[in-house]
C-alpha cells in the first residue's frame, strides 16, 4: 500500500470524525460548550496512530523518520480539510458561529474568519508535530517480524 495513500486514507477519517462530532454537538445543541471542542485531539490521535501502525504493517516500514513524516502528513491534511469545510460552513451556512467562538473564554472579543482560520491553522500544525511525536515514542523501536500476517 502505497504511503499517500495511508497519508489520504487516515486524513479522511480524521476529517470524518471532526466533522461527525460537530454535527452531533450542533444537532444537540452543545456547539457552544467550548471545552467539547477538545475532543477533536482524539480523532487526530487515532488517525495519526492508525497510519503509523498501517505503514508499519502493510510496508514494513521502521524507519523513525518516515514513519513521523507520515503521521504528520496525515493529521495536517486531514486538519486542513476540516478547515476548509469550517470556512465553507461559515460563509455559507451559518456566519453567526464566529459570535458563538467570541463568547467562548477561549477565544476572546472581536474575531473574524481569518484570525479563526490563522488560530486553527498554528493549532493544527503543532497538534500534527506534538501527536506525531508522542505515537512515535511508542513505535521508535517496534520492528515488524518477517512471520507477520498482513
Amino acid at each position: 500500500m502505497s504511503s499517500n495513500k495511508i497519508i489520504i486514507t487516515n486524513a479522511l477519517l480524521i476529517y470524518a470524525g471532526i466533522v461527525g462530532f460537530f454535527l452531533i454537538m450542533k444537532i444537540f445543541g452543545l456547539e457552544d460548550v467550548a471545552e467539547l471542542r477538545f475532543l477533536n485531539f482524539i480523532f487526530v490521535l487515532y488517525g495519526i496512530n492508525r497510519a503509523i501502525k498501517t505503514n508499519i504493517k502493510k510496508n514494513r516500514e521502521s524507519l523513525y523518520f518516515n514513519n513521523f513524516s507520515i503521521g504528520i502528513a496525515t493529521s495536517a491534511i486531514g486538519v486542513g480539510i476540516t478547515i476548509l469545510s469550517l470556512i465553507f460552513y461559515v460563509d455559507v451556512i451559518d456566519s453567526g458561529f464566529i459570535t458563538i467562538l467570541e463568547e467562548s473564554s477561549f477565544w476572546g472579543q472581536n474575531l473574524s474568519l481569518p484570525l479563526v482560520v490563522f488560530a486553527l491553522i498554528i493549532e493544527g500544525i503543532a497538534s500534527s508535530v506534538i501527536c506525531s511525536f508522542v505515537l512515535m515514542q511508542y513505535y521508535k523501536n517496534y520492528k515488524p517480524s518477517d512471520t507477520m500476517v498482513v
